[in-house]
């Protein structure tokens, strides 16, 4: 799809999947095998089932690689002869990625027109776009009652609405070339959601939906869409996370407020976090290997966290106000 031909938020429309089988043959994709394009590396690489092998180097788009998860994921697609498009919203936040060897792309994903240039330029790097990594988020957190309206659909139009946007934009391509992979980086509060962090979980509750959703409508075409479930992680996202910690903040959830710093809920020193390359090293297992499974956890909390689901509400409830009278 090119960006001129978009509908009103900048995806694509009902014809772009033709168009789009155009420009493939043009590039010489030719179903699961395809010619060399550009400088791309003449290597045979397993896509997994019968998809046979891609006569070329593969290409992946990762987005949110200014820093933590993003650019470990970068490096971890270079190491392993990717073409890495790194995207960040600034470019100068990833120029050590360029040096590295990435292509690198000023990225916000709410801004359709730029997440439709993204997927283009992807496809003219690598002659396809066989991966894409939807890591960029953040956190907004603070009680439900200090969050402005507008402060949670900024938190949607970012976690949810931009994977959205690259996933319309990408799937035609990987529809033409019969090949290809989603890659949604969510979180365990994807799953089970704890008080203060409302905005954030439903986001990734959204995005596990949607994930789930996506994945059973694309098997066909022989894609596949696979969610990370990381735990606390070392980085700059809880940094950022803490800044958006509402400054006007009602007296009533003082408590809530401590709550958060003593038990670092979402990173950034807890004795649980993991580090970024080790959510990394998932998403790099669940782009190149034959037959992911739809869910990575990644670390102790992720892993041992998810079964709170099982339980009944009110065990869930009592169990957080035992650690708010602990903290």
């Amino acid at each position: 799809m090119t960006s001129g031909a978009t509908d009103d938020d900048g995806a694509s429309p009902a014809g772009a999947g033709a168009e789009t089988n155009e420009r493939v043959a043009e590039r010489g994709v030719d179903g699961p095998t395809a010619t060399n394009h550009g400088d791309a590396t003449t290597e045979a690489h397993e896509t997994g089932g019968d998809r046979g092998t891609l006569t070329r180097k593969r290409c992946v788009l990762i987005t949110g690689c200014s820093s933590g998860i993003g650019r470990s994921t970068a490096h971890r697609f270079l190491e392993a002869d990717w073409h890495v498009v790194a995207t960040a919203r600034s470019l100068e936040d990833i120029e050590d990625l360029a040096d590295a060897g990435c292509h690198t792309l000023e990225l916000d994903v709410t801004d359709s027109e730029q997440v439709a240039r993204a997927v283009e330029r992807t496809v003219d790097v690598g002659g396809a776009i066989d991966c894409l990594v939807n890591n960029a988020g953040y956190a907004k957190l603070g009680p439900t009652e200090d969050l402005p309206t507008a402060a949670v659909h900024r938190q949607f139009d970012v976690n949810v609405y931009g994977p959205h946007r690259l996933a319309r934009a990408a799937l035609p391509h990987m529809r033409a070339q019969e090949s290809g992979r989603i890659v949604n980086v969510s979180s365990v509060l994807g799953r089970v959601a704890v008080a203060g962090t409302g905005a954030y979980a439903g986001s990734k509750h959204a995005l596990e939906a949607m994930s789930d959703a996506l994945r059973a409508e694309v098997e066909e075409f022989g894609l596949e869409v696979v969610v990370i479930e990381p735990g606390p992680v070392e980085s700059a996202f809880s940094e950022r996370a803490t800044d958006e910690i509402p400054s006007g903040r009602t007296p009533a959830y003082e408590g809530l407020y401590d709550l958060f710093e003593e038990t670092k809920l979402l990173g950034g020193g807890g004795p649980l976090a993991v580090e970024p390359g080790a959510v990394a090293d998932a998403i790099l297992h669940a782009g190149t290997c034959p037959d992911p499974p739809a869910r990575y956890p990644v670390g102790p909390v992720a892993q041992y966290g998810l079964y709170a689901r099982f339980l009944p509400d009110r065990v869930r409830d009592a169990i957080y106000g035992l650690v708010r009278k602990v903290a």
